[in-house]
């Protein structure tokens, strides 16, 4: 199995999440990936892809993932069904932490169990 074909599953997800200026090559056994991740949240995905697939410290693959849009951690689009806690325990893992994404959107939310479908909604970084 190649470098490439093992971590396929990288390879997948950055397409799916449409990084932008993506190269992918092997050198000598060692897969190279660059690209520009949307946010910060995009990139954190792909490095956990990369480490579920290789480990902490996987020595087969190099990449540089930069971030195009670095002030806020991610934005997010309001699905049929979610609340403000359900996404805040989505990206923090803490259902409480729901004050602070209704602060960060506070110029189109007017009360935090108010949100609807489709709505952009910033994801602030804590």
């Amino acid at each position: 199995m190649s470098t490439k074909d093992k971590y396929q599953g990288v390879l997948s997800l950055g397409e799916k999440l449409g990084i932008k200026d993506g190269n992918v090559h092997e050198e000598n056994g060692i897969l190279k990936i660059k690209g520009e991740a949307k946010t910060p949240y995009e990139k954190n995905l792909l490095w956990d892809k990369i480490k579920e697939i290789g480990g902490e410290n996987a020595s087969d693959i190099k990449a540089n993932i930069t971030v195009a849009d670095d002030s806020v951690f991610h934005r997010h689009i309001v699905q049929k069904g979610e609340s403000l806690s359900k996404i805040a325990k989505h990206y923090y893992g803490d259902p409480m932490k729901y004050k602070q994404i209704f602060s960060a959107n506070t110029d189109i939310l007017k009360n935090p169990d108010m949100i609807h479908p489709d709505q952009v909604l910033v994801i602030p970084k804590i």
